[in-house]
């Protein structure tokens, strides 16, 4: 059984139509405020900040995305015979597991959009339900259950991974065979230096980016085509 291990980036899913943060044509380039809204700090301290990122997640494309050729491959090398297969993603869309991985072999470092909780009592809910309040009306909708703030189920800029997720990333790292880096501009840290944990430790590594990363250098295979078409390519000719 050969373990292959897929951290994947936003690069992946921009072919599902979610614009990515720091490449070429990324948000943070085109409104660089924008990342205000999805820093802890700011967005606990002012009622504005949180009125705008509730307009940004209502209007959002990552919540009616749907998964591509690079997610469905994954799946279907998850689904090959002599493959074990888990995904580490910096990603928050949920597309790996609608493109059918396992949510158990899916481990989100920065959890997920698809859900909302209460910074005070840690409550959790749909983000669809929270949404559909602000549709209705209310532009900083509280938590139902003591009136605290709701926000994303995802690490926000100033927020610590949970360590707990950090430390079994850690470990498939670690026990990888082949290790591929797809998407990630591999420069947020700690998630980028899994990479070199499993370099380090006899992983194959794979780097899939339209540009350079820091890990490009140790990489076995480095690999500038888009990724809708690189990826399902090389994970066909490892299955």
């Amino acid at each position: 059984m050969t373990l292959v291990a897929i951290l994947s980036g936003a690069g992946i899913s921009t072919d599902s139509g979610i614009r990515d943060y720091r490449g070429p044509d990324g948000l943070w380039r085109r409104d660089p405020d924008a990342e205000k809204l999805v820093t802890y700090a700011y967005y606990m301290a002012d009622p504005e900040i949180r009125r705008r990122a509730w307009l940004m997640r209502r209007d959002s494309a990552a919540l009616r995305a749907e998964p591509n050729a690079a997610h469905r491959a994954v799946a279907e090398l998850e689904r090959t015979p002599g493959f074990a297969v888990r995904v580490i993603t910096q990603n928050v869309d949920g597309l790996h597991q609608r493109a059918g991985m396992p949510a158990r072999k899916v481990l989100e470092l920065h959890g997920t959009a698809r859900a909302v909780v209460c910074t005070v009592c840690h409550a959790r809910s749909s983000m669809e339900d929270a949404l559909a309040r602000v549709a209705a009306g209310e532009d900083d909708p509280a938590c139902e259950v003591c009136g605290g703030i709701l926000k994303p189920a995802t690490v926000m800029f100033g927020e610590r991974l949970d360590p707990v997720v950090l430390g079994e990333a850690m470990g498939i790292a670690k026990a990888a065979e082949v290790f591929v880096a797809v998407g990630s501009t591999l420069q947020v840290q700690p998630a980028a230096s899994l990479a070199g944990v499993a370099a380090e430790h006899g992983a194959r590594l794979v780097v899939v980016n339209a540009e350079p990363t820091p890990y490009d250098e140790p990489a076995d295979e480095v690999i500038r085509e888009p990724i809708g078409t690189a990826l399902p390519a090389l994970l066909k000719r490892l299955g």
